[in-house]
């Protein structure tokens, strides 16, 4: 069995996706999700250029093969461009590979350890009334767990605050625009907003916050701990993890859960988290991961240490990575929550897919592969569109730069 053709597709359906498709002389096909917000062609050209014709003619079923060799045949290794290619190489073999078994992807893995896997939405309002009713509504389309941000009084934007409700994408404009942040005005005000979910809904449904990184270690220790008294299933990316060390210090200094990992791409970058123990959820997406195929040793390395998964699922990932993500969270022990935005139809038409909602938990579906295709016909209605994530100073014109 040998590869016969593999070729990338940038397509945007309200938003930029990457994608590829690999094609195997027995006439299976596998789809993998690449897509790198705001720098999209980027990874585009480094698939087109220096990875798929690395792997046309190779046996399609030699994964962990294909996976070592563009890992660690192409010398300059990890980065979020060189893993995201790798992630959709590696995602499309699974997809064929699963295929040709006859068997749902999750099958291939080891089988199902749950029925279904837990999700959380994303609520948010310009302030605390319109944040506490979106909640609502998002409790009553069956979600066990959400996620809430709102408008910060005295900033005319704060980012994770979507401009619609269903569907939101943060990349606004062709070149960036700029935010103003204070970080003083963010912790005064984000307490009193979980206060009132609190005093609203009672202790029952799951509650998450992200901060997006904009704080330091000290700072987030604070927060966190103002945070205590509302019960949070995790505060989210609330410092920079670069310096894996500086988590120490948070979790130090309080005991709410913590979660991190969005803007990872290799093992490397929570080994130090994950064995010290200073986070609870490892949140690297497949696509950012470079794969299933490495995403295993990050959760086998995270369950030796009671850390569970809680993967990135923003709409900056294509509905492919979703479906390898559901399949993958069907099966990993260490499971514990999924983030889901929902795409928009455009979207679902381009990539027709297996999984559904139901009662607040995600379904793979059971159709051979990671349940996930892509129209190649639909995706053309929609060429690529420039789109950049906002870009934050301070008030007084700093570049914000924590």
């Amino acid at each position: 069995m040998r590869i016969d053709a593999a070729r990338v597709i940038v397509t945007s359906p309200g938003r930029n996706f990457v994608s590829v498709k690999i094609e195997t002389d027995q006439g299976v096909h596998g789809v993998g999700d690449a897509t790198l917000n705001g720098r999209e062609l980027a990874v585009a050209s480094y698939l087109q250029d220096h990875v798929l014709p690395c792997v046309v003619g190779r046996d399609p079923r030699r994964i962990e093969d294909i996976w070592q060799y563009l890992y660690r045949g192409a010398y300059w290794r990890r980065g979020p461009v060189t893993m995201s290619a790798i992630a959709a190489v590696d995602m499309a073999l699974w997809d064929i590979k699963a295929k040709m078994a006859g068997m749902p992807l999750y099958d291939l893995l080891g089988g199902k350890s749950r029925d279904g896997v837990l999700v959380y939405g994303h609520a948010n309002g310009a302030d605390i009334a319109e944040t506490v009713d979106e909640v609502g509504r998002y409790l009553g389309l069956g979600y066990k767990a959400v996620r809430a941000q709102s408008g910060i009084p005295g900033l005319a934007a704060a980012y994770g605050v979507g401009r619609g409700k269903d569907y939101y994408e943060p990349a606004d404009a062709s070149l960036p625009s700029e935010t103003v942040w204070d970080t003083r005005k963010y912790m005064q005000f984000v307490p009193s907003l979980f206060d009132k979910l609190r005093e609203t809904y009672g202790q029952g449904p799951q509650l998450l916050h992200d901060v997006h990184h904009r704080l330091t270690p000290m700072e987030a220790a604070r927060l966190g701990r103002a945070l205590e008294p509302y019960d949070l299933f995790w505060l989210e990316d609330a410092t920079p993890a670069e310096n894996q060390e500086a988590f120490r210090l948070i979790r130090e200094n309080t005991v709410i859960p913590l979660a991190v990992g969005e803007v990872f791409n290799s093992i490397w970058d929570c080994k130090d988290l994950i064995q010290n123990q200073l986070i609870d959820y490892i949140r690297v997406p497949v696509v950012r991961a470079g794969g299933i195929t490495h995403l295993r040793r990050i959760a086998d390395l995270a369950a030796l240490y009671q850390v569970r998964t809680g993967f990135h699922g923003a709409t900056d990932l294509s509905p492919v990575t979703m479906g390898a993500a559901l399949h993958f969270n069907a099966w990993v022990p260490n499971f514990g929550i999924q983030e889901y935005m929902r795409h928009t139809p455009e979207t679902d038409a381009v990539f027709p897919h297996a999984y559904h909602f139901e009662d607040g938990l995600l379904h793979p579906g059971d159709t051979p592969g990671h349940g996930v295709d892509i129209d190649e016909k639909e995706a053309a209605r929609f060429p690529y569109k420039p789109a950049y994530l906002p870009v934050t100073r301070l008030e007084d014109g700093t570049m914000w730069n924590w």
